[in-house]
């Protein structure tokens, strides 16, 4: 991962090789399922002429097991991790490797403090979502007459419900890739920027990637649509500590 140089990039530089198999898994069953399909694909009866290139890090955490049929979700590029615990406001959230850990804590604290009862989905693969997003619309563009197909990553989250944030430890450009094709109201939050030698709590803090910015760009969300006032941001700013006029870390070199 390197705390000093951030390597917030590279998933941008795999997005141009169409060959390229990217991951950002986020836990280690992700990663098996993950690693033996490659296999199958790279060395099975029927080799692929494909690579992959997988983004691990080495920060400890406990990991969860392995639910019950999301392999393919994990292949495909996103599934989800867990359901709304209550009847508050909803949201959704997506994460990305590490990116899990200020996720699931952003949840716990919008259910606590704040009514919100967001569901989690893990995105392994926004390459993959894109690419299968790129064919449909080809598809529908050459077939005029045929009803109109809707991309994987459109129908996934027209299953979850509320604004839907995205968190990860890479530049926003990397969920970005499927934007056009998210449909609901879309923020993102990554490392855009350069890093720092410095502790993750401090990494995360100075990119707006931890618990307290992922509670706050929900609540953002949901005070753009009307959902909330716009006082409850100010207070999710107040309580974790959230400057609104602090230098942005994109513009810092």
């Amino acid at each position: 991962e390197g705390l000093q140089h951030q390597d917030g990039h590279s998933l941008v530089l795999a997005s141009t090789v169409p060959v390229c198999q990217a991951y950002d898994p986020a836990f280690a069953y992700e990663l098996g399922t993950i690693v033996e399909d490659g296999i199958r694909r790279m060395y099975g009866e029927n080799p692929e002429d494909i690579f992959y290139y997988l983004t691990l890090y080495n920060e400890n955490y406990s990991q969860p097991e392995r639910p019950e049929g999301v392999e393919e979700g994990i292949l495909e590029g996103l599934y989800r991790w867990s359901d709304r615990k209550g009847d508050g406001i909803p949201a959704t959230i997506l994460f990305s490797g590490t990116a899990n850990l200020a996720a699931r804590e952003a949840v716990e604290e919008l259910s606590e403090h704040y009514g919100v009862d967001a569901e989690l989905w893990s995105a392994t693969s926004y390459k993959k979502l894109r690419e299968e997003a790129v064919r449909i619309d080809r598809w529908n563009r050459l077939h005029p007459g045929e009803p109109p197909r809707k991309a994987r990553v459109t129908e996934i989250l027209e299953q979850s419900e509320g604004p839907i944030v995205a968190v990860s430890d890479f530049m926003t450009m990397v969920p970005d890739q499927v934007s056009r094709w998210v449909p609901r109201r879309f923020s993102i939050l990554g490392t855009d920027g350069f890093g720092r030698s410095d502790s993750r709590s401090a990494l995360r803090d100075f990119f707006e990637i931890d618990a307290g910015h992922v509670v706050v760009a929900t609540l953002a969300s949901l005070a753009a649509e009307g959902t909330i006032e716009a006082d409850r941001v100010s207070d999710g700013m107040e309580r974790y500590g959230i400057e609104p006029d602090t230098v942005d870390p994109s513009t810092v070199h």
